[in-house]
């Protein structure tokens, strides 16, 4: 490899130098006119600023600022009619969802009142029934102890006493409270068909009558109402004679 002689050396350095002189000049220039741009647009924002002080000391008013329809129709009337439609179906369904607000609070609390009121309400009814079903109760109860006096006043007879006539006048008299509070017996006669909401059948028994009807009544039912309270125990024919066997 060759070595630089110190004249080529001192040659590139001063070429370097004079390189660094004139980016540092362009340098210095573009800051100077940034600046000169800077003073300027500062005077004019200052003469501005005067101008307007000077409009707003002599009672002037400053134009309202155009809005969007007004600006673009400065540029095309068409679009600028689209804009001011949109801009007025904008504020009609504003105010449209404004009062659908309104209405849905205005629902909403209704609905509320609704409900604390349907809440009272039940209270209300619970009680009531309560109320009545305790009245009931105690009427029933009422007349239904006559019914126990009259049988402890026949067993309270002397001995070898016939009771039979105060056991009988005592269930009449249960017999009318039972049909006061609408109960009634279910005692099929023999021979009727096997109802089976009502009729709880015991056995099937060798019988003349009808397969499939009733026999005997072990022991009455009772309904109130139409609804069944207790079903009566029946037995029930299978149709065929004892003797036919």
């Amino acid at each position: 490899m060759s070595e630089e002689s110190p004249e080529s050396t001192a040659a590139a350095a001063s070429a370097e130098a004079a390189d660094v002189e004139s980016d540092e000049s362009v340098e210095e220039r573009r800051d100077a006119a940034v600046e000169n741009g800077v003073s300027e647009a500062d005077r004019d924002s200052t003469s501005a600023e005067g101008e307007a002080a000077g409009e707003e000391k002599s009672g002037s008013t400053e134009p309202d600022v155009p809005d969007v329809a007004d600006r673009v129709a400065e540029y095309d009337e068409d679009l600028a009619a689209d804009v001011s439609e949109l801009e007025s179906r904008l504020a009609t369904a504003a105010s449209e969802l404004d009062a659908r607000e309104d209405r849905i609070a205005e629902l909403e609390s209704a609905l509320k009142r609704s409900k604390a009121d349907f809440k009272n309400y039940k209270k209300r009814a619970k009680k009531r029934q309560d109320e009545i079903r305790e009245r009931a109760t105690e009427d029933f109860v009422s007349r239904v102890v006559s019914v126990r006096d009259n049988l402890v006043r026949a067993l309270d007879q002397d001995e070898g006493a016939d009771i039979r006539p105060g056991i009988e006048s005592t269930l009449e008299e249960f017999d009318r409270v039972l049909e006061e509070e609408n109960v009634d017996p279910i005692d099929p006669d023999p021979g009727t068909d096997v109802d089976p909401t009502r009729h709880e059948v015991l056995m099937r028994v060798d019988d003349e009558r009808p397969e499939g009807t009733v026999v005997e009544v072990y022991r009455p039912g009772y309904e109130m109402a139409g609804t069944v309270l207790r079903e009566a125990q029946v037995t029930v024919s299978t149709g065929e004679s004892a003797d036919d066997e």
